[in-house]
C-alpha cells in the first residue's frame, strides 16, 4: 500500500516535477520580454501622467526601478526577485503585488473550486446516469440539457440570471462578495457570502458541467463495450459491481485528462464571470490592470497562473497513477 502511495506521489518529486522547472523559467523569461517589449516604461508612463517629465525627474524615477542598469542585469534582478516570490511593486495601487494578490486570491479560489467541484461531480453523475440509460428518456434529456448548456457563453448566462433573478425576483444579489456595511458574522456571513456565489459559480461552472456529462456519457459506454466487462458478465458479477469495480476508475481517466487540460481555461473564464458580477478576486484585478496598463500586476498575475496550471498538472498526474497503477508518467 505505501510503495503504491509513493508510486503515485512520485510526479511531485520525479522526473515531472523537474521537467516543470523548466517551464516555471520560461514563463518568467517570457514576463520579461513582455516586460521589455512593451511600448515605454514604468518611468515614462508615471512621469507622463503626472506632467512631470523632466530631464532630471525621469532618470530618478529611471533610478528608482531599476531601469538605468544594462538588460543582463536587470533580467539577473529580476530572476532573483522571482525565485523569492517578490512580484514587484503596483505603482498604479501604490502597493506590493504580492500583497494586492493575496488579498484577492480567497474570492477566486472560492469560485474557481466551488464551480470546479460542482461540474465535476455533476457532470459525472450525469454522464453516468445518461450512459446507464442509454436511448432512454433521461439520456435524451441530460444529452439534450447539456448540449444547450455547452452552446451558451457564461457571460450571457450571467446577465441573463442577473435579470431574472436579482433584478426580476430579487432572490439573490447582484454583485460583491458579501453585502456591504451588513456586519454579519459567524454562519449569518457564511449563508450571505453563499447567496452572492451561487450565480458567479453558475456561470462558471455550467459549460464544464456539460463538458464533462458528454465525455463521462461517451467514456462510459466506450469502456462497457470492452473484452473485460464481457468476461466480468460471464463469471456472473453484477452490473453495478462491474460499473463501480471497472468500468468507472477506466472511464474517469478522460476526465482527469481535460480537466487538468480546462484548467487555464477555467482561470480564463473566471476573468469574465468575476467581471460581470464584480466579484472581488484576482479576474476582476487582471481586467483593472489591463485598463490602467499596471504592467507589474498584470505579469504577476500571469505568471501566478501559469504556475498554478503547472501544478494542476502534477496533480493530475498523481492522480492518473492512482486510478490506473499500470501507466508510467
Amino acid at each position: 500500500m505505501a510503495g503504491n502511495v509513493n508510486r503515485a506521489l512520485r510526479p511531485l518529486y520525479g522526473i515531472p516535477a523537474l521537467t516543470a522547472l523548466p517551464v516555471i523559467f520560461g514563463i518568467i523569461v517570457l514576463n520579461f520580454l513582455l516586460i521589455h517589449l512593451a511600448p515605454g516604461d514604468a518611468a515614462s508612463v508615471l512621469a507622463g501622467e503626472s506632467g512631470a517629465a523632466t530631464p532630471e525627474y525621469m532618470d530618478a524615477l529611471r533610478h528608482k526601478f531599476g531601469l538605468d542598469q544594462s538588460l543582463g542585469m536587470q533580467f539577473l534582478t529580476y530572476v532573483s526577485n522571482m525565485a523569492h516570490f517578490n512580484l514587484g511593486y503596483s505603482y498604479r495601487n501604490d502597493a506590493d503585488v504580492s500583497s494586492l494578490i493575496l488579498e484577492r486570491l480567497g474570492p477566486t479560489s472560492l469560485l474557481m473550486l466551488t464551480a470546479f467541484g460542482t461540474a465535476l461531480a455533476l457532470g459525472i453523475i450525469l454522464g453516468l446516469v445518461a450512459a446507464t440509460g442509454r436511448n432512454s428518456w433521461r439520456d435524451n434529456v441530460i444529452s439534450l440539457i447539456s448540449l444547450v448548456a455547452y452552446a451558451t457563453p457564461g457571460f450571457w448566462l450571467g446577465l441573463m440570471m442577473i435579470v431574472i433573478f436579482s433584478i426580476g425576483l430579487g432572490w439573490l444579489p447582484t454583485s460583491g462578495f458579501d453585502t456591504v456595511g451588513a456586519g454579519h458574522e459567524g454562519w449569518a456571513e457564511v449563508w450571505d457570502v453563499g447567496r452572492h456565489l451561487v450565480m458567479p459559480a453558475v456561470s462558471l461552472a455550467l459549460f464544464y458541467l456539460a463538458l464533462y456529462a458528454r465525455l463521462m456519457r461517451a467514456s462510459v459506454l466506450e469502456q462497457t463495450g470492452m473484452d473485460y466487462v464481457t468476461t466480468a458478465r460471464a463469471k456472473g458479477q453484477t452490473e453495478r459491481r462491474i460499473m463501480t469495480g471497472h468500468v468507472l476508475r477506466n472511464a474517469l481517466l478522460p476526465i482527469v485528462t481535460i480537466a487538468g487540460v480546462q484548467a487555464g481555461n477555467l482561470i480564463g473564464g473566471s476573468i469574465v464571470v468575476e467581471t460581470v458580477f464584480g466579484w472581488p478576486g484576482i479576474g476582476t484585478l487582471a481586467f483593472n490592470a489591463l485598463q490602467s496598463r499596471d504592467l507589474n500586476l498584470l505579469l504577476a498575475i500571469f505568471f501566478m497562473s501559469a504556475c498554478l496550471i503547472v501544478i494542476i498538472n502534477l496533480v493530475v498526474d498523481v492522480i492518473y497513477v492512482m486510478l490506473d497503477p499500470r501507466m508510467e508518467i
